[in-house]
């Protein structure tokens, strides 16, 4: 099932399904409440009338009650650690790292993302986002498909500038990260990647690209990820509950990034550089930079 907040003439903001090209609205008040019904009986509830997805825009399908971040593709790792002069922290082997970001900014697609004034180097990042739908503490990797609603596109937007100055003081990225985060176009729930799944709890065979100003420049396969979802969300419940509604990235995929691409020498994005996050299954989530 594909699940979507969208924005149409009746309604500012209203959760719907989508099955092929064609959008039915759902009686639920938002996304929240989509996941409290469940993905079987919210879908169940579907309108028999429909929009095609041409006459809806697509918000951000969720506004996350948290946001964490991992850092769990090898091949970025490698890049970017290889970009700062140094190997990869033996550590990083031991267990999924993960940091929290601004859950309050999030975007949808085909949104205007704000350049910030603070930065020379504005960057984007081609992620997985999961879902939580149940509740959990101490999850084992095994159950953490449980515990996830469904799956979404992340765009993890980053001034690199300011983040190289960030890391210096070895505390991570904080405030190069929170200025905007870009979710959607839509959450794909497991049975409609079921065909595709891995042995890796939470990981699914699904290519993934990157298009600036429609040339490609980045393409990857979730199943290139090294901690699956199931280590990540395993090692975030430690003595921690998750709720509905915290949204977790993946961090991005192998090339999925200009400081990858460039060595972290740009050029980097220009102000109405048009971003295209695609990942199969999903859909394709769009941004201006504005």
């Amino acid at each position: 099932m594909k699940f979507a907040t969208i924005s149409t003439l009746r309604a500012t903001s209203q959760p719907a399904l989508i099955i092929e090209d064609r959008v039915h609205t759902l009686p639920f008040a938002d996304m929240y409440a989509v996941i409290a019904a469940g993905a079987e009986t919210a879908a169940s509830k579907a309108s028999k009338d429909s929009l095609s997805v041409d006459d809806v825009k697509f918000l951000s399908p969720i506004h996350p009650k948290t946001l964490r971040d991992a850092y769990a593709f090898e091949t970025h790792v490698k890049t970017a650690n290889r970009n700062r002069g140094q190997d990869v922290p033996e550590n990083w082997y031991k267990f999924p790292v993960f940091y929290f970001s601004n859950p309050t900014n999030d975007f949808g697609h085909d949104d205007e993302i704000p350049y910030p004034s603070y930065t020379n180097a504005m960057d984007f990042e081609l992620e997985v986002a999961v879902i939580i739908g149940k509740s959990g503490i101490n999850i084992k990797p095994e159950d953490a498909p449980k515990h996830i609603f469904g799956y979404t596109i992340f765009n993890d937007w980053s001034a690199r500038d300011l983040q190289v100055q960030e890391m210096k003081v070895n505390f991570g990225p904080v405030k190069s990260k929170d200025f905007a985060s870009s979710f959607g176009p839509a959450i794909v729930t497991h049975e409609a990647l079921a065909d595709r799944a891995e042995e890796r709890p939470g990981v699914y065979n699904l290519s993934m690209a990157a298009r600036v100003n429609g040339v490609e420049i980045s393409r990857g396969n979730f199943n290139d990820i090294y901690w699956s979802f199931g280590d990540i969300i395993s090692r975030m419940s430690q003595s921690v509950m998750l709720h509905p509604g915290d949204v977790i990235g993946s961090g991005t995929v192998g090339t999925g990034c200009l400081y990858e691409l460039t060595k972290n020498q740009g050029p980097w994005l220009n102000h109405g550089d048009v971003v295209e996050l695609e990942i199969e299954r999903i859909g394709v989530l769009r941004n201006t930079v504005g």
